[in-house]
């Protein structure tokens, strides 16, 4: 398994910057966010943004090989906007081409707990994910649909159910346990039970919980604000999550692919230490955990 910095640890730094800080704390490539307006992303609609990732890659020796966008309206009902959305994750497709990156997480829509018109939207979700999958064929990309609150797919159950239906070896799963954990989802077994089979990239990070019993609540989808939240995030191997069991089932499993460490400094700085340390520490540990394993 090869371990991956994910630019949401960088805010402050350009992706040229950050690339050469994952190199520093001996990580092998990168994941990269792919948004306008932010420092450490690649902006979609900038082809010199995307030619100035890939020569910074190259002269770093840290392959991107994931992009995460933020698009998050693939299961409106309105075809207006679905069909744009389902049209800036095509383009993500065609940027990730261009940078040799075979993974692009997806969010699997916008929602809440207890609408009403959830058939509806489900609907929309897979045919949206039906067409991006028939897009990526043939581009060697893989579209991630990750377990992650204020989407269809908070669970592993869910998550699992959607990929099946959608029925593209294009679509896979974005196995993250963390977001499964602090949901009061599942635990890393049952998890991996339901969707291991479909499994095509990990999210790697770690949290304690303030609050235990607390409810599980967030308004929104890429982040839980300040006053929802009941966990402090934390270095890999700093919390409460069993990683070496856990990436030992992957092992079983024959996961070999990339381990992303989504170190969340950009939500919650206050949590963690400063990136350059928290990635050194980060993949120090998972590197330890991985020589256990061998």
């Amino acid at each position: 398994m090869r371990i991956a910095g994910h630019t949401l640890g960088t805010p402050d730094q350009t992706v040229p910057e950050a690339l050469r800080l994952f190199r520093g704390a001996g990580l092998d490539a990168a994941e990269v966010i792919l948004q306008d307006g932010y420092r450490s992303g690649i902006a979609p609609g900038d082809p010199r943004a995307v030619a100035d990732a890939a020569a910074a890659a190259t002269g770093e020796g840290v392959d991107i090989v994931a992009l995460t966008p933020y698009t998050m309206d693939i299961n409106d009902p309105g075809e207006t906007v679905r069909s744009r959305a389902v049209d800036e994750l095509k383009h993500a497709v065609d940027v990730a081409g261009e940078l040799g990156a075979g993974r692009i997480r997806v969010y699997a829509g916008r929602w809440q707990p207890g609408r009403p018109d959830e058939a509806a939207h489900w609907a929309a979700l897979t045919r949206s994910l039906q067409e991006l999958g028939a897009y990526a064929d043939g581009t060697g990309v893989h579209l991630c649909v990750e377990n992650h609150f204020g989407t269809m797919t908070q669970s592993a159950v869910a998550t699992a159910k959607l990929v099946r239906e959608v029925g593209s070896p294009h679509v896979r799963v974005l196995y993250d346990q963390a977001n499964l954990t602090f949901t009061h989802d599942e635990g890393y077994e049952p998890a991996l039970a339901v969707q291991g089979d479909l499994i095509s990239h990990v999210h790697v990070k770690d949290l304690v919980f303030t609050d235990a019993n607390q409810p599980f609540h967030a308004a929104g989808t890429a982040r839980v604000e300040a006053e929802e939240r009941a966990v402090r995030s934390r270095v890999v191997g700093d919390g409460i999550l069993p990683w070496q069991a856990i990436l030992g089932c992957l092992q079983e499993l024959g996961y070999d692919g990339i381990l992303s460490l989504e170190y969340e400094y950009r939500w919650h700085p206050q949590d963690l230490p400063d990136p350059a340390e928290g990635f050194r520490r980060g993949a120090e540990a998972v590197r330890a955990i991985l020589g256990r394993l061998a």
